[in-house]
């Protein structure tokens, strides 16, 4: 059983949780496509490292190669379950990690597309296939035969003889049968298997309505004058959106999936901005087809009500317990322990805007959609800089290759060469094979940056084939972003923070690159939620490393590098506007606890979702109105998904991250010895150990907060 049915055997369930939503059927496949010869995904692909063959798979083939491989791997379960012999750790738990080839094949393949490249015939197959594949996981989890096998080998896990890596994976099979149900009475499954099917279609809707409805809500301008302040490339791309939305000679702005909207930052047109930001925090909430607030009260009831078929409070306390968080109270104290100090910094920088908005006789109170723009007037004004400095100095290319592929060359060794002979799903994505120090071949890097109407928002990294000995497999990885695509014939430049989330993402597909284990339920980023974040985090902090910032921090016409004066300036605005971009977080972050700390009975019903979501935030001391939360509850994709009662893993990771950031700059930075340091002892060992565990081998250590509440300016020292 590969390991993403082993996570979904864990409680994940986060396989239909992107694309767009239709409750019409999909077509039915022709008979061509189900045969063997004419279905690309029904045999593994020839092309280097098992990369899939973009160019033969078509829309049909979905359907008939989820049939087949749900039923190949339901007779090889069968079969382990059924197997007359006694049960030893390789005709059960070995003969598991091998089965489901082809399903994890094409539902690997199936919803990375349904997140990267979306469309009518694909999103009609995620609406079908949702309950079909929660039934076929919960078919395997609640089988009592096979848990009745894999409960006699962990009784008896001290004799087997085991090595530290086997031992491991049969007891974290055993958690994962426990906590999918497998000790439930029959009736209690029953009612498990319903409500993991509802969830499943309801996850799908309600991901796929955040998808329409962010393309649907997409801002209309009718003048140019309307968009001053914006760059002249940034207003060429909207002329360029509004022709080929069918508007041509107006301009159209498209939504990013976060409450705060880019332009908001730039416009100066203040009723613009209103309406632009009241439209983002109005997205699933106002009515129509593609409002969420039903979809969303349902996923939380249903959630509440199988944590406590489960023995558990809430669908809080039943995820954490699977965490290194553990418990609903290290959460709680956490957040609330930082939420505070950084509503209090909030409010100092409120209180700067406002003294500059009144200085010009504005006229008004700072609003929501007032911050972005007065936040960079008062860092122009305090730092004699705005972030729009940057941006010729952050070509994307120029990024990648001389940033992030730089600072991976001196921290481990890796090389990149771009091919242009492996297909591809859309022509904006590049393909890189990746190297060793001693020239052999690690993995395939998929590099997939631009936003479109067919891609889900935010940014993520996923691996279409996984790393493991046990199935001699190699990475194929892939990172995607949403950046704005420039118009035909202009450069693309980055903002400070879309830069930085390269950085990030890289970091995650190193933990996937990096993979040395022998099981597939361990390989990569199958970590715990709230770990998965860290290793991604720590490579964010070469993004501003003197060494790299100066290899790749040239002006994308004149070639120079960035002035010091101007690099002194970034630096020093680190910890500017620190406040707001941890309320934002952190009311993001309560919510998810908010949510999912309630019994079945405390849900609200659709109509009562913002009624709850403002008393959840005042609760938690985050009602500021000027800084709303980063997702409001009826687009926030992430805690219908994995992240369900996982949010806060962001910060919880920071933690481990900046204290890692400090044993780096402890000792020696950029070196390839701390490289391969952490490489070892961390990010090769994907989940084949506990991860604090990891964490202890890394740092020599248990991590320390102080470096964190540093480098956010919450421990007095930010201004």
């Amino acid at each position: 059983m590969n390991h993403r049915l082993a996570v979904a055997l864990a409680g994940a369930l986060s396989l239909a949780i992107t694309g767009c939503s239709t409750s019409e059927p999909p077509a039915k496949a022709d008979t061509a496509a189900t045969s063997e010869a004419a279905n690309p995904l029904f045999t593994a692909s020839t092309l280097p490292f098992g990369y899939p063959p973009f160019d033969k798979i078509r829309d049909e083939h979905f359907t008939p190669a989820f049939e087949k491989g749900m039923a190949e791997n339901a007779a090889e379960i069968e079969a382990i379950a059924n197997n007359a012999e006694a049960a030893t750790f390789d005709n059960t738990i070995v003969a598991m990690e091998r089965s489901g080839e082809l399903l994890d094949r094409v539902q690997t393949i199936f919803f990375s597309l349904a997140g990267a490249n979306t469309n009518d015939a694909l999103e009609k197959i995620q609406s079908e296939m949702a309950p079909k594949l929660s039934a076929h996981r919960d078919a395997i989890a609640l089988n009592s035969k096979l848990f009745e096998r894999v409960k006699s080998l962990y009784d008896q896990r001290d004799n087997l003889g085991l090595d530290a890596e086997s031992k491991y994976l049969l007891e974290r099979y055993h958690t994962d049968f426990v906590r999918a149900g497998a000790r439930l009475s029959d009736a209690d499954k029953e009612k498990l298997k319903a409500i993991n099917s509802e969830l499943a279609s309801l996850q799908t809707s309600f991901s796929q309505n955040v998808l329409k409805e962010t393309n649907a809500s997409a801002i209309v301008v009718d003048t140019r004058e309307e968009l001053a302040g914006l760059s002249d490339n940034a207003i060429a791309a909207a002329a360029q959106a509004a022709k080929a939305a069918g508007k041509e000679g107006k301009f159209m702005l498209a939504m990013m999936n976060t409450s705060g909207q880019p332009s908001l930052a730039s416009l100066e047109n203040r009723a613009l901005r209103e309406r632009i930001q009241t439209t983002s925090v109005g997205r699933g909430s106002h009515g129509g087809e593609f409002d969420n607030r039903a979809n969303i009260a349902r996923v939380a009831k249903l959630r509440a009500e199988r944590a406590q078929l489960m023995g558990y409070a809430n669908h809080a306390a039943y995820s954490l317990e699977d965490q290194t968080a553990r418990t609903t109270d290290a959460v709680n104290k956490m957040l609330g322990d930082v939420a505070p100090a950084a509503v209090a910094n909030a409010r100092k920088e409120a209180d700067d805007m406002q003294k500059l908005i009144d200085a010009e006789k504005g006229g008004f109170k700072l609003a929501a959609w007032d911050w972005a723009y007065y936040a960079e007037k008062v860092r122009s004004a305090r730092y004699d800089f705005d972030e729009s400095q940057l941006r010729p100095y952050l070509e994307l290319d120029n990024v990648l290759q001389n940033g992030v592929f730089f600072a991976a060359n001196r921290l481990y060794g890796l090389s990149f060469k771009e091919r242009t002979d492996l297909p591809v799903y859309q022509p904006d994505v590049r393909v890189f094979d990746v190297f060793e120090a001693d020239g052999s071949q690690l993995a395939i890097f998929i590099a997939d940056f631009y936003a479109r109407p067919s891609k889900r928002g935010g940014a993520w990294m996923n691996a279409y084939v996984s790393q493991s000995g046990l199935m001699g497999t190699q990475p194929v990885v892939a990172n995607h972003l949403n950046v704005p695509k420039p118009p035909e014939g202009e450069p693309t430049l980055l903002t400070f923070d879309e830069a930085n989330t390269m950085f990030h993402e890289f970091g995650h597909a190193l933990h996937g690159m990096f993979s040395n284990v022998r099981y597939p339920r361990f390989s990569g980023t199958s970590v715990p939620r709230d770990f998965v974040e860290y290793p991604s985090q720590v490579n964010e902090m070469w993004m501003t490393w003197p060494e790299v910032l100066a290899n790749y921090a040239k002006h994308y016409q004149t070639g120079e590098p960035m002035p010091q004066v101007l690099l002194d300036k970034v630096m020093a605005t680190q910890k500017f506007n620190q406040g707001f971009a941890t309320t934002e977080y952190l009311a993001a972050s309560l919510l998810d606890q908010a949510w999912h700390q309630m019994t079945p009975e405390q849900v609200p019903d659709a109509d009562g979702v913002l009624a709850f979501e403002a008393n959840a935030l005042k609760q938690a001391g985050v009602d500021f109105a000027p800084v709303p939360p980063r997702y409001r509850s009826t687009y926030f994709s992430h805690i219908i998904g994995g992240y369900a009662a996982g949010y806060y893993s962001y910060i919880w990771s920071e933690v481990l991250d900046a204290d890692s950031v400090e044993w780096f700059k402890e000792n020696g930075g950029l070196k390839r010895e701390n490289g391969d340091h952490f490489r070892k002892t961390l990010l090769s060992r994907g989940g084949a150990d506990d991860a604090m565990a990891l964490f202890a081998n890394f740092r020599g250590r248990a991590p320390d907060t102080k470096p964190l509440l540093v480098r956010r300016g919450l421990d007095g020292s930010g201004k």
